[in-house]
């Protein structure tokens, strides 16, 4: 069972002058889980290399029993600091794609013509694509082989327009990833904010917030079985 992890390279919070990148809680719950599961994992990011950390999520408040392991494990900090060249990825090496969260996607890897194939490339070969968070802002512009959205009359769900308010970054972020998915014709769902919720829908398999992140990884294993 081969997983290729796709992660961020953009640091730049819009014109803030704050940092932003990929929620470590995001990556971390996930990588475990498919670890745990015996998945031979890749991790790969536009630029390769270290991918940029949102240094947020690093605050004490957002700390789990995943964050707290991954701080642990010189092993798995090695393997984050040495990411692949998302270009020199082959979508048929691997059995699932998962995109961790983080504001970092929303610039980069949204609109990323290499990621973009990527998807398009696994959903055609029948394998199941999953993103939590932010993440589901990759799937704005892949599309089926007949030309529309993949997440045309899919069940969907993604961080919410009211979670980007709360954290105060509704007129910062490039897209609201909620209004982007109803858009493209998905059929979006939510719960309260910060709650865990997961959807799956044939091979996509989408989470609202970093609560979200070890259901929907745990979703694409059962894809996978």
């Amino acid at each position: 069972m081969k997983i290729l992890m796709v992660l961020t390279s953009h640091d730049k919070l819009g014109n803030t002058g704050e940092k932003t990148g990929f929620w470590l809680e995001e990556f971390a719950a996930p990588y475990y889980v498919f670890k745990d599961a015996g998945a031979d994992i890749t991790l790969a990011s536009p630029l390769g290399g270290q991918p940029p950390l949102d240094p947020k999520s690093d605050a004490p408040d957002f700390q789990t029993e995943s964050t707290h392991r991954f701080k642990a494990d010189t092993a798995a900090q090695a393997v984050l600091a040495s990411t692949l060249k998302l270009s020199e990825i082959c979508a048929d090496d691997f059995d699932a794609a998962f995109y961790p969260g983080g504001h970092g996607p929303l610039w980069d890897l949204a609109e990323d013509a290499t990621s973009i194939a990527l998807i398009e490339e696994m959903l055609a070969a029948e394998k199941p694509v999953g993103a939590v968070c932010h993440a589901p802002g990759v799937l704005r512009h892949p599309r089926t082989p007949d030309g529309t959205s993949v997440v045309q009359g899919k069940a969907v769900t993604s961080f919410t327009n009211t979670e980007e308010e709360a954290v105060g970054l509704t007129q910062i972020v490039p897209f609201l990833v909620e209004d982007m998915l109803k858009k493209n014709g998905g059929k979006y769902t939510k719960l309260a904010d910060w709650q865990p919720h997961v959807v799956a829908d044939g091979l996509l398999v989408t989470g609202q917030n970093p609560a979200s992140s070890e259901p929907t990884a745990k979703a694409l294993l059962v894809k996978l079985a």
